[in-house]
């Protein structure tokens, strides 16, 4: 089974923990030139184009720049991000057997570098999928990938078994031929709900802190069935709603 994950906004260029080795992100070469395009823009236009304040677009510009300084280095994807997701995944804590299993079972999405494995060495940026940069002909990033990726992810997918848990959020199958995806792999998407006023609804807070905790469930116990994954249970509370599920869409509940 292979587990997509969606980036973060927030990333730390230090560090949590040890890695056993680090790997080229297969799309480095475009990452460069991504980054790139986006330094040239004055920090006025960054702002606007990222939906940031000028303090975040100055340090993105900075960032930016980096790309191009010779011997920069970065850290592994998994350890980068630090969004909520990547908090409650905590990867600080996982041995060398994790990181390997986590770099043929887990895949993470991103505007910038298209495509991660976790253990993938990536240099701080910012980007959002509806940005459309100069070179690409008026092209969101959504759609700049989707043909150098869909491909690819389908083929990670079968090499780990035809599954692909996905945990991460609606926006991101715009990276992919989402149809293609399904019609060619089992996609199973778990949903997480919380009962309040007598009714079951979606809070982002807590969707986010369960994708994270259940693709840590997944890693650790190295879950390659997808019926293995009703066992999974959160210090919240939540647990698998035989009732609410399908078998495309387990729902867990508290």
């Amino acid at each position: 089974m292979l587990t997509l994950l969606s980036c973060a906004k927030t990333m730390s260029e230090k560090a949590s923990a040890e890695v056993p080795f680090t790997t080229v992100p297969q799309f480095r070469e475009t990452a460069r030139d991504n980054a790139l395009q986006l330094a040239q823009l004055t920090p006025e236009e960054l702002a606007k184009m990222l939906g940031t304040n000028a303090k975040i677009a100055v340090e993105n510009k900075m960032r930016y720049l980096d790309f191009v300084v010779e011997g920069k280095t970065g850290t592994a994807a998994l350890l980068a991000y630090t969004g909520i997701v990547f908090k409650r995944l905590n990867p600080s804590d996982f041995s060398d057997g994790d990181f390997r299993y986590a770099q043929d079972h887990l895949r993470l999405t991103s505007f910038l570098y298209g495509y991660l494995r976790p253990l993938d060495e990536i240099l701080p940026y910012r980007l959002e999928g509806g940005v459309r940069l100069p070179e690409y002909g008026g092209l969101t990033m959504f759609e700049f990938w989707r043909e150098r990726l869909t491909d690819l992810f389908i083929s990670d997918i079968k090499a780990a078994g035809g599954v692909l848990c996905n945990l991460a959020s609606d926006e991101m199958r715009g990276l992919f031929d989402w149809k293609r995806v399904e019609r060619e792999v089992e996609v199973v998407t778990p949903e997480f709900r919380v009962w309040k006023g007598g009714k079951l609804k979606t809070i982002v807070v807590y969707t986010k802190m369960m994708r994270g905790e259940m693709t840590r469930y997944i890693l650790k116990n190295r879950i390659e069935n997808v019926a293995d994954l009703a066992a999974f249970q959160s210090d919240e509370g939540f647990a698998y709603a035989p009732e609410l599920s399908s078998q495309s869409k387990p729902v867990f509940t508290v």
